[in-house]
């Protein structure tokens, strides 16, 4: 096969592949030669435990329970700005975690607008903190990824079938009966076991919204075993079940995800003639119109929120701006120096394994990392000193999974399709990636580097670990201006930091874009 001819290097991949592992079971290691599991667990970690596992299902299931009629919606209407609300469903995912929470506060929060609007009905207010708060903020961030992944699902369902079904002149229950509910059993338990295990590593919404006795999650009590007690040993225990737990439910969601097929067609548009009637037009609309509300009024209430607020910020902030586009830089500077040699093999030699290696991200908690090396660390040096480099470090082991999954089909296609040709010329090493494959990688390249430095810049969890008060980055000072009930502050912040990580995408994005079009 064409793959197998390619001169790419062997070494650099295996070197990196083996780097990663380094440096994610060093960190267990480091953590499990700290625990002390004859201790056993306090009540309180047992309540962890079980509120960790309990949010995450609840989450999961409102996500996907809403999706269903948002997507189902999305795939049956056809109107002005569609793709352009497609492609905001992907937002959330790029979008600082920190800031998501303040616009959900300034919105459901105590004097948020709900509750104005509320007292002025002279009904009782709502709370937002507790479990209703995680839940919340975890369906804002997955219902819009549930959403995609449905839709996707709709768009294989092959348009022959709807036509016969038009032509049967079936009513739109039993189209949903006969075509969409086989296709929803095939692809909801996936999607819903995959957010199972995103909102089971949720930090920074349980640190936000959460907190107390009832609502901590495995995640926040290892911070506060770390932060506040500075109990390594429980820290360390924590950490571990987390890992068990995280990983156990990740091999499952993979076990659970299926290939969606539903059989073959010829390609045509998909036209719906099951609602056309007045009524379903209007659910559709209204469910749409609610979802895309639900997901644009908080960002909204961030922009108006934050335009008053810059005026008044503190000089730390622009600091800690300087800081996390620092940590941003790092970030996708190391990730391409680990991905690139780790896509390269994969993709000329097919090395699922390397694969696996570059997938141990998503059942490592960013905690436990964090953790791991502090205890590495903080014998020999002072761990504040390294804050900044060790965030970096961690946010590009944990965007490294969607790196490769972004680079690793198109860096496969060109290497068949250039391969006999480049082993003709005796092209090899740097002159064959200057020349042949970084050029067909630049729109991929490109993304992977915004997404990483987005996902990067508004992170808020291993920092936590490190920082000191003259170290942080802006989405910990902006965490700091809330707890010192500085909100206007923080809303400025909350703005600034939302303009430099969709900045960071955009430029990025572009960058490669241009460089592929030239």
């Amino acid at each position: 096969m064409a793959w197998r001819s390619v001169p790419v290097s062997t070494k650099s991949g295996v070197s990196m592949a083996a780097l990663v592992v380094v440096l994610i079971l060093g960190a267990l290691i480091a953590v499990l030669s700290r625990a002390e599991a004859g201790t056993g667990f306090a009540p309180s970690d047992w309540a962890a435990m079980r509120f960790t596992v309990w949010q995450a299902f609840l989450s999961a299931l409102f996500s996907v329970l809403l999706a269903v009629p948002v997507a189902r919606a999305l795939a049956r209407r056809r109107f002005l700005g569609r793709g352009v609300l497609v492609t905001l469903l992907g937002a959330p995912f790029i979008l600082p975690v920190i800031v998501a929470v303040l616009g959900l506060l300034a919105v459901f929060g105590r004097s948020g607008w709900l509750n104005l609007l509320l007292e002025g009905l002279g009904l009782p207010a709502v709370s937002i903190y507790g479990i209703q708060g995680v839940v919340l903020a975890h369906v804002f961030f997955n219902l819009p990824l549930a959403t995609r992944l449905l839709l996707q699902g709709w768009q294989t369902v092959p348009a022959e079938r709807f036509r016969l079904a038009a032509q049967l002149r079936l009513t739109p229950w039993a189209v949903f009966r006969t075509l969409e509910l086989p296709l929803l059993r095939k692809v909801v338990p996936g999607v819903a076991a995959l957010i199972f295990v995103i909102c089971l590593t949720s930090f920074a919404v349980a640190l936000t919204l959460g907190g107390g006795p009832r609502a901590t999650t495995l995640e926040l009590a290892i911070y506060q075993a770390f932060r506040f007690d500075f109990d390594l040993g429980r820290a360390a225990l924590l950490s571990v079940v987390q890992l068990v737990m995280a990983g156990g439910a990740a091999l499952l969601a993979l076990w659970i995800i299926p290939a969606i097929s539903m059989g073959s067609g010829q390609d045509r548009p998909l036209l719906r003639w099951d609602a056309r009637g007045g009524w379903q037009r209007l659910w559709d609309g209204c469910v749409i119109a609610l979802a895309a509300g639900f997901l644009l009024v908080p960002l909204c209430a961030v922009v108006l929120r934050g335009v008053t607020g810059i005026v008044v910020m503190p000089g730390s902030v622009w600091q800690a701006a300087g800081a996390s586009f620092y940590v941003s830089v790092l970030s996708v500077l190391v990730l391409g120096a680990i991905a690139l040699p780790m896509a390269g093999w994969i993709a000329s030699r097919r090395a699922g394994g390397v694969e696996a290696v570059g997938l141990l991200g998503l059942s490592a908690s960013p905690l436990m990392i964090g953790t791991g090396w502090f205890i590495v660390i903080n014998p020999l040096m002072n761990p504040a000193a390294l804050a900044l480099p060790v965030t970096a470090l961690v946010n590009a082991l944990m965007a490294l999974p969607f790196v490769l999954r972004i680079i690793v089909p198109r860096l496969r296609d060109t290497l068949q399709d250039f391969g006999r040709v480049t082993e003709t010329l005796g092209m090899r090493g740097w002159p064959l990636w200057r020349w042949v494959i970084l050029p067909r990688l630049a729109p991929q390249l490109g993304f992977a580097a915004g997404l990483t430095g987005a996902l990067s810049m508004g992170d808020l969890g291993v920092i936590t670990l490190f920082a000191d008060m003259d170290r942080a980055t802006l989405p910990l000072q902006m965490y700091r201006l809330m707890g010192a009930y500085q909100m206007q502050a923080a809303s400025g912040a909350a703005l600034l930091l939302l303009v430099m990580a969709l900045g960071a995408f955009w430029a990025c994005d572009a960058v490669g874009k241009h460089y592929a079009a030239a």
